[in-house]
């Protein structure tokens, strides 16, 4: 009898804690804004939710103010460096346009001056002239667009690389804050 009156205190103890131990389980509704920066802090001391997300507002506040950095303004500024970079690759693609029939047009009159001076016929020299200065002036263009090409790439790299840099010391500066507020950070 005294083991069926155990059993059945150890069910009742049970059933009434498991609505605390689920709650205690789930995570906060939404994401945390560690989270949204891809930054995966735990909370080592057993902290609460609110208490989490306090203590993640002050970090920010302070890693901003620590590093020069605001992740939400360097994602804008991301974001507008790639319509640049794409703005550029377009400008790059029309850098060599034409360039075959200007060449034309230089060959031909060359052509023509020295047809005429050669034998007396400028309209083959002329005709001679432009098929040679459209092969040159292609191949001018084509110059012209890699060039262009690779300086877009070039200046495009060079900027993701540096929000990269920028966003990684933010990061870090992130992380040693909430890990002085006893929480287990990964990013």
């Amino acid at each position: 009898m005294r083991h069926v009156i155990i059993v059945v205190a150890l069910i009742l103890l049970t059933a009434a804690a498991s609505p605390l131990i689920a709650q205690a389980v789930q995570p906060p509704s939404g994401k945390t804004l560690a989270a949204t920066m891809n930054i995966y802090a735990f909370p080592a001391a057993g902290q609460a939710p609110e208490q989490q997300s306090q203590d993640e507002s002050a970090c920010y506040q302070w890693a901003v103010q620590n590093t020069g950095t605001d992740p939400f303004e360097l994602s804008k500024k991301a974001e507008q460096q790639q319509q640049q970079a794409a703005a550029n690759q377009q400008a790059a693609a029309q850098a060599g346009k034409g360039a075959g029939a200007k060449g034309a047009v230089g060959g031909a009159a060359a052509g023509a001056l020295i047809g005429e001076i050669a034998d007396d016929d400028a309209g083959k020299g002329a005709a001679i002239g432009a098929a040679a200065g459209a092969v040159h002036g292609r191949r001018k263009g084509r110059q012209a667009q890699q060039q262009a090409g690779a300086q877009a790439a070039d200046q495009a790299a060079q900027a993701q690389a540096s929000t990269a840099q920028q966003m990684d010391g933010f990061k870090k500066a992130f992380s040693a804050c909430m890990e002085s507020k006893k929480y287990t950070v990964k990013f």
